[in-house]
């Protein structure tokens, strides 16, 4: 009696032993069940598989592909990003244990003779009071009524520069005008820088600031209202600063000056740290 053939084409090619009636659908080759790969129509084997996945277009994550849409929508995204920072950063405050406003709020004492922690002039901007959810929600809403003016004056470079240097300059107003030991958190620094580039290019060009005027008044005189702990100083020091980048864009506004408008930011923010420093020129006593 001879024994029947072996129709080797019926076994799975990467498991010889295993025997499959089915096709890879890109190469036709016999795969068992653990090689099979669900595709559109029937399935795949491991080897197409790869190929497929090597020669498919890359993609980005969701969140960014849809950014970059809003952006060549002309959407402020500096802005809804700032404000989304800002809040995340918040929700991460409210977590027991994790000090994120420890490490991230702002003294002139840490940066003097005793502390040399100068990212604070910056982060302290993204920090807030966790015991007043309002602090945080009437500093966004400002944010984004003259996020989505400036930005969409500036540009997304130039109005994210005048945030940072104002928010900057807020906590340098603190190093001059507040006790060494007050500490800050808050965005207001940097909010009122965003109304004193509004102010300035307003009246430069030729608009109504009359309205603007009296917000920033009434906002400055709060900031004095006593046992309110509103940071005054960083106010006074975002609106000088603000005001001063301000007027450093709309003098440099032509193309021509570009090189020029870069360096003028450039020495602000030197002469910004250079005043940070008060208390290392001249040490804290008492």
């Amino acid at each position: 009696m001879t024994e029947p053939v072996v129709d080797r084409a019926s076994f799975c090619y990467r498991h010889p032993d295993r025997q499959s009636f089915v096709l890879c659908q890109r190469c036709g080759r016999t795969i068992c069940g653990e090689c099979q790969t669900p595709a559109p129509v029937g399935v795949i084997c491991p080897e197409c598989m790869r190929e497929q996945r090597a020669s498919a277009p890359r993609t980005k994550p969701a969140v960014l592909t849809r950014m970059r849409s809003a952006g060549r929508r002309g959407a402020p995204v500096v802005t809804y990003s700032l404000i989304g920072i800002t809040l995340a950063v918040y929700l991460l405050q409210l977590i027991p244990g994790l000090g994120v406003t420890d490490w991230l709020f702002f003294s002139p004492f840490f940066v003097s003779e005793y502390a040399m922690e100068p990212w604070r002039l910056i982060t302290s901007v993204f920090v807030h009071s966790t015991s007043l959810i309002f602090h945080v929600l009437l500093n966004m809403y400002t944010l984004w009524i003259f996020g989505q003016l400036l930005e969409g004056l500036l540009g997304r470079a130039r109005f994210l520069a005048l945030y940072l240097i104002a928010g900057l300059g807020g906590s340098v107003g603190v190093v001059w005008l507040s006790d060494p030991n007050t500490a800050v958190v808050g965005a207001s620094g940097a909010i009122f820088g965003l109304m004193g580039a509004f102010l300035v290019i307003q009246r430069r060009l030729g608009g109504q600031t009359t309205q603007l005027l009296v917000l920033l008044a009434i906002n400055l005189v709060i900031g004095f209202v006593p046992g309110w702990n509103i940071a005054w100083q960083a106010h006074l020091g975002g609106l000088v600063t603000g005001a001063l980048v301000g007027l450093i864009y709309v003098e440099t506004r032509r193309r021509d000056q570009r090189a020029r408008q870069v360096w003028l930011l450039v020495a602000l923010v030197v002469v910004l740290l250079v005043l940070s420093l008060r208390y290392v020129f001249f040490p804290i006593t008492g």
